[in-house]
């Protein structure tokens, strides 16, 4: 028997690496002699980056950017080979990079990850993925756009710095000195949120909240979202209200859309693509996969759907082993997940399963393999 280990992290507690080691452990102890393989993964979100750069080799690139507040962070992506990089949004322009007593989305830009962009492009990169999970931005993208030469001016011909706060004042957007660089080259948006830019559904008030905004703040920078819509839509003739997804990261993904030409796609496809997560399935017998909390989220753009699905294309059977199931969980069976096995095995308090993941995951997998087994006597 020949078993692949795909799983995402547990967010806290497991890495995607760390369980297929554990899975490598129970496999050996269950099947002794049997082979096994393992490929990280991850949605689009977190870790996204390493997970890609570990399955498909590469360089991880550090560099100095402006963060979310304008001071200087470390910022970093992948060169997965000399034409192609991915990166996260977040390295550069994440909630986490700024303390919780911090954050203001109107003060917030995504500047830093213009620059990650345009080193990129510097260093030789036409094949961009961009995962744009885990923004601290409601800038429409303004910031990301300047770091690439795009200016925004409000009314007088001045340019505007590029936060939220300056949605309201954009009067006119020139594009004549973006980055020569972006004409030869490909971008992907990586996104799994269909949001439009403005309205009820769109970025600020979907988003905005845990960013920092009070309903005060969101309804002003609302106000400044319509703005920068209808400025688009006057000088570029593309209304982003009818674009699914545009409103992703704060209105970025409405930016790498509108001035990038970037193609939106589900990020655990695109990391399954990068990682050529279909020539690995020759000769598997079974796809272990898996995800901290599976419920009906699960089924929209997570790691064990895609996983599910591609395995389905080719007739792959897959297991799950996941911390808990939550109410509609069981709607992944309908897109190539075979069964569920949670790791919790009594009831606890939070605390203590997280505690012992590392344990307890061991354990499902035991439990799961030794399952396995008796199908083979039947």
């Amino acid at each position: 028997m020949k078993f692949l280990f795909a799983s995402d992290s547990f967010k806290g507690t497991l890495s995607s690496r760390r369980t297929a080691e554990l899975l490598s452990l129970a496999t050996q102890e269950i099947f002794p002699g049997c082979e096994c393989a393992a490929v990280e993964t991850a949605d689009g979100g977190e870790g996204t980056t390493d997970a890609v750069l570990s399955a498909a080799g590469g360089e991880k690139i550090t560099l100095p950017v402006h963060g979310p507040l304008g001071g200087i962070t470390e910022g970093f992506y992948g060169m997965l080979n000399e034409r192609q990089a991915i990166m996260e949004m977040a390295s550069a322009s994440g909630l986490t990079l700024i303390p919780s007593y911090k954050r203001d989305p109107r003060l917030t830009s995504s500047y830093g990850t213009g620059e990650m962009i345009a080193d990129a492009l510097e260093r030789g990169c036409r094949d961009i993925s961009i995962a744009v999970g885990g923004s601290a931005t409601n800038d429409g993208g303004m910031g990301c756009m300047r770091a690439l030469g795009v200016r925004f001016l409000d009314k007088d011909g001045n340019e505007l710095q590029g936060c939220g706060q300056d949605l309201a004042k954009i009067d006119a957007i020139d594009t004549s000195s973006i980055h020569p660089l972006i004409k030869d080259a490909s971008f992907t948006v990586m996104c799994d949120v269909s949001n439009p830019l403005c309205g009820e559904n769109g970025a600020t008030y979907t988003f905005g909240e845990q960013k920092g905004g009070t309903p005060e703040i969101l309804t002003l920078l609302e106000t400044g979202m319509k703005n920068y819509r209808d400025v688009i839509l006057n000088q570029f003739g593309i209304n982003m209200d009818n674009v699914p997804g545009s409103g992703a990261a704060g209105g970025l993904g409405a930016a790498l859309m509108v001035f990038l030409n970037g193609e939106l796609k589900s990020g655990i496809e695109t990391v399954l693509d990068l990682v050529d997560f279909d020539r690995r399935l020759d000769g598997i017998s079974l796809v272990v996969t898996g995800e901290g909390a599976a419920d009906r989220q699960s089924v929209f753009g997570k790691v064990i759907q895609g996983v599910g699905m591609r395995c389905k294309k080719h007739n792959v059977p897959v297991a799950a082993i996941t911390g808990s199931m939550g109410e509609g969980a069981e709607e992944i069976f309908n897109y190539g997940v075979d069964s569920i096995f949670t790791t919790i095995n009594r009831i606890m308090p939070l605390e203590e399963a997280l505690e012992h993941a590392e344990e307890m995951y061991l354990s499902a997998a035991r439990r799961m393999f030794r399952l396995l087994k008796i199908g083979t006597k039947l």
